[in-house]
Formats: C-alpha cells, structure tokens, sequence
C-alpha cells in the first residue's frame, strides 16, 4: 500500500469536531424548453427538489465519506428549515447533540435551480447577525463536553454570525491546553480571530481580502513571501491557501510546497474548499507529512469538482485516485 493510501485508511480512527455555520444547500432539478412571456428569462419545469446538509454541514459529510467520525456543533433557527436540517443530520446517522436552536433566527439556506447540467441561479435566505450571547454559551458548553474526544477540530466559517469571536478564542485555548491541533476555513469577519490555529486555509480570494492586498502582491512570484509574512504574524503552524486552477500553496514548518491542480473536465466547483479543508483536517490528525497534506488535499480538491452539486468525496476514490499519483512522497 503505498504512503498516502496509508494516510487514508488512518482516517477511520479519527474523531473529528466541527464547529461552524450549518445551513441546507436545496436544488430545483429541471428542464428548460422554453423563454418566460412575463420576462426574458428560461422557464424551468421542475422533475425533483431535494435538501441536503451546506455550510459546515457538507464538511461533516466529507469527513465522515472520507471514514472519520465528525462531531457537529452549531447554532441554527427554531424554524421549519432548522428541523429539516435536524432529520437531514438524523438520517445520515450523525448526531444532533451539538446542535442549538434559536428562537427567532432564521436557518441558512442556499436554493440551487438546476437544468441538465447547467446552475441557472442561486437564491440565499440567511442572516449573517451574531447569535445571541446565550446561544453562543450554550454552544461552548455542548464543546467542553466532547472536546477531549476529538482528533482534531475544524473551524468552518461562512460568516453567518456562529463563530463569535469570544467562542473562537475560549475554543482555540482549550484545544491549545489539550494537544488538538485546530484547522481553519475563514471567512473576513474573523479573519484575525484564530491566532496560534495548527493550519489556516484561506482561498486565494479570502487571503487577499483578508489582508487587503493588491492582486500584485498574490503573485506566483510574491505568493511565499506574503504567506510567510503572515504565518509568521499570526503564529500560524502552516497557512494553506487554495489557488483554483493553479493549485494549492502551503507554508508549514519549515516548508514551503506548490502543487499544480489536476487536470479535470470541471462540472461544478461548489463545495470544493469543504473537500480540501476535510481532507486536510484528517491528513492532519492522521500524522501525514505537510507535502502530503498539501497533495491529498489537493487532490481532493480536484476531483469534486468533476461532480455536479455539492459532494462529498469517498475515501476509496481518493485511495484511487491517490494511487496514480508519483508524488515522490
């Protein structure tokens, strides 16, 4: 078997937490046939609707494809949409324990209208204000009881308002105190919250809006340099930063790895950064060396991407796919 097959198959010992903002990715399916008379827009017959978990929801389904067991925990409405995503999470076997309902909030949920292979539109219902201070406390609460049986803990922020600062930094300082390595998927809210984080993963776009920096500045050439800077100011383990058709660069340690994407026939690139930041996560907990963190990760990346919707990525098409690669590792 060879070293990153390996990697793989250590995942089914891994118990994973995710913290962050949970929310339903619907899809319309349907047919195009003809333009409306009300506007000039398609007019889409509908053959199916369905519901799925989004946000940090999608990454609890990586990492449980991928063979770990996550641990999800975030706040969500009291709302007809808040028990769709209960029985959504209850049907896949996943537990609801750390879930805390708000009265009055709003659940997140992202339409998706589809014809063939094509996304015609996406419509959002969401609010991105903070969650109250006792949600927020009850939440940390549900954390401290499950914290010492994790591997490694995934902050996914969508900034729709479940990470509080103040939680961040209480959940940042436990882990700290316990050994767990923290993992981070930002967004530009708390961009500066997760200081000390064992690995940050900010897109491209997400680092320059972050840092505010000029398009000149995310260079090839300048790339290492800003990333270093960074790392180094926030006392980061390692940045990781998603670059889409150009690959993946990261800075851990004393490291500094550049991995060109693969080529793919790109079908849809939702949900790509949750597959990266799942596989890196586990990668990770797992023990795997940064280049082969960066490669896994990368590959991943790269293979959802081929699939229409938001999917997540089997372990066993990752070993796969896994196998064709000479990395050199």
């Amino acid at each position: 078997m060879s070293a990153l097959a390996e990697i793989i198959e250590g995942f089914s010992k891994l118990r994973v937490m995710v913290i962050g903002d949970l929310m339903v990715d619907a899809y319309t399916w349907g047919k195009v046939s003809r333009i409306s008379p009300e506007a000039p827009v398609q007019v889409v017959n509908v053959v199916k609707r369905e519901s799925r978990l989004g946000g940090a929801g999608n990454v609890v389904l990586n990492v449980a494809s991928l063979g770990a067991k996550p641990l999800v925990f975030s706040v969500i409405g009291d709302d007809a949409t808040g028990s769709s995503l209960l029985q959504i999470l209850v049907d896949a076997g996943l537990s609801v324990d750390g879930i805390i309902q708000e009265a009055g909030r709003p659940t997140t949920v992202k339409e998706r209208v589809i014809a063939g292979s094509q996304q015609l539109i996406r419509v959002d219902s969401e609010t991105e204000a903070q969650i109250l201070q006792a949600s927020s406390a009850a939440l940390l609460t549900a954390i401290k009881a499950s914290i010492s049986k994790v591997d490694v803990i995934i902050f996914e922020d969508y900034d729709k308002g479940v990470l509080r600062e103040g939680l961040i930094q209480e959940v940042m300082g436990l882990a700290k105190a316990a050994g767990i390595p923290t993992v981070v998927d930002p967004k530009k809210k708390n961009f500066f919250a997760y200081r000390g984080a064992t690995l940050f993963k900010p897109n491209l776009h997400e680092l320059r809006d972050g840092l505010g920096l000029e398009s000149s500045d995310l260079s090839a050439l300048a790339l290492p340099a800003t990333v270093k800077k960074f790392k180094e100011s926030q006392n980061f383990g390692g940045v990781f930063v998603t670059l889409s058709e150009r690959g993946v660069y990261m800075d851990y340690a004393s490291e500094q790895i550049a991995i060109p994407a693969h080529i793919r026939q790109i079908a849809d690139v939702s949900g790509a950064g949750d597959t990266v930041i799942s596989i890196a996560a586990c990668a990770l907990a797992a023990g795997a060396k940064p280049a082969q963190i960066a490669e896994l990760a990368n590959l991943g990346g790269g293979l959802v991407c081929e699939l229409l919707g938001v999917v997540p990525i089997a372990a066993e098409l990752l070993k796969r796919e896994a196998a064709k690669i000479d990395a050199g590792l």
